[in-house]
């Protein structure tokens, strides 16, 4: 029996995933929506709440094309409470919010979304003009005087310290894009559909040492969304819901003056400060992997393994495999399945833990598992349990 206050991962959805789509962003949510709702049983008069990150953004409409306001009014959803927007703990940071409204009584379903539409924006610069300033102010500032607006910059050198102080090799590194790639293939829905060998991974051009181009995802275009249910409401669903049994999240500054440790370092310790579950009794983790090194790191910060030994831990590539001690993102994550900008992890933890993986179902009866967005100054992660 459910208890009533807790939060619940009901129904998942999923729109396509592509490059250059030609389906409007919207249609694309609302495909994502569709599916979640049929999955969970649930119509769309029971939904009443919204949340999402960041909410729409005027000023580059590829990162962000759809907000919670234009959901609520698409589907003429009777909204008692929604949320967007950028001043969060990271993507997920959105479900945390859901799950907080439901902990409340401020909703019983919530559509939690995340729609992303940077490649075919990009193909589309009319219809998606690409954002100029003649200024550098407030976050800019910290970037573009440097050339340096991509996160791969940042993250670079929190990558390059760990192969200085910790002695990552590329070797050990070339190991997160070959799994993710690796169970991409076994995902009929994963952007990438070839497989990827170390000698392809070492002789790619480098972006920004340590990372090479296949430590970085590529800009796709697609919907995730998950539905968030109040414990007491989880009667009014038909499949099996997936209990949020904590979450965790931190902001760092966001200036060019970078903080010693990612965000990601006090978010994992702070998960397991609020339950009795341990990294022991996790059967799989989807961690954000925007860049490779990003996975390193949250395995670090969860302590799957200590500070320093994410390299040593990854080595040869058996322990994150499908049959692995700690299968890792096995959809393949953002480097085989698609930049889905943090939402993807979350939704593949509910796909293994109600054993529906297909070809890339852990083996076994996994029950618990992690999933985490955001890998720079911002972070956020989800313990969630098949109870």
């Amino acid at each position: 029996m459910a208890a009533g206050n807790e939060a619940y991962i009901t129904g998942i959805g999923q729109s396509q995933i592509g490059i250059r789509l030609t389906r409007h962003p919207l249609l694309l949510t609302l495909d994502a929506v569709r599916e979640a709702l049929g999955e969970a049983g649930l119509t769309i008069g029971q939904i009443d709440g919204v949340s999402t990150y960041p909410g729409r953004t005027p000023g580059y409409l590829g990162f962000s094309p759809v907000g919670a306001d234009e959901l609520v009014d698409a589907l003429g959803i009777r909204a008692t409470w929604y949320a967007g927007g950028g001043e969060i703990t990271s993507q997920l940071g959105a479900v945390v919010a859901a799950a907080a409204a439901v902990r409340a009584g401020q909703a019983r379903h919530v559509i939690c979304f995340r729609t992303v539409y940077e490649a075919a924006a990009m193909s589309r610069p009319e219809e998606y003009p690409v954002p100029r300033r003649d200024r550098v102010d407030g976050t800019s500032q910290w970037v573009a005087p440097f050339n340096a607006t991509s996160a791969v910059n940042w993250t670079a050198q929190y990558a390059m310290r760990h192969v200085k102080k910790y002695g990552l090799t590329r070797e050990q590194l070339a190991q997160i894009a070959l799994t993710d790639r690796a169970h991409a293939l076994l995902n009929p829905r994963a952007l990438v559909r070839e497989p990827l060998t170390m000698d392809e991974y070492m002789s790619a051009r480098m972006i920004s040492s340590p990372l090479c181009l296949y430590d970085c995802d590529r800009f796709s275009d697609a919907s995730t969304v998950l539905i968030v249910s109040a414990g007491d409401a989880v009667d009014e669903v038909s499949c099996k819901p997936v209990r949020i049994a904590a979450m965790a999240g931190t902001v760092e500054r966001l200036s060019w003056d970078q903080a010693e440790w990612m965000a990601c370092y006090p978010t994992g310790a702070d998960l397991w400060k609020r339950t009795d579950y341990k990294p022991s009794d996790v059967d799989t983790a989807q961690l954000y992997d925007g860049f490779s090194f990003q996975a390193v790191a949250w395995l670090e910060s969860l302590g799957f393994c200590d500070v320093g030994e994410g390299g040593r831990f990854i080595e040869g590539g058996k322990r994150i495999a499908l049959d692995g001690e700690l299968p890792l993102n096995t959809f393949g994550g953002q480097l085989g399945a698609g930049r889905l900008h943090g939402f993807g992890f979350a939704h593949e933890a509910v796909v293994q833990l109600r054993g529906l993986g297909g070809a890339r179902q852990i083996p076994g009866d996994p029950r618990v598992a992690v999933s985490a967005s955001g890998g720079g100054p911002l972070a956020t992660a989800l313990l969630l349990v098949r109870d």
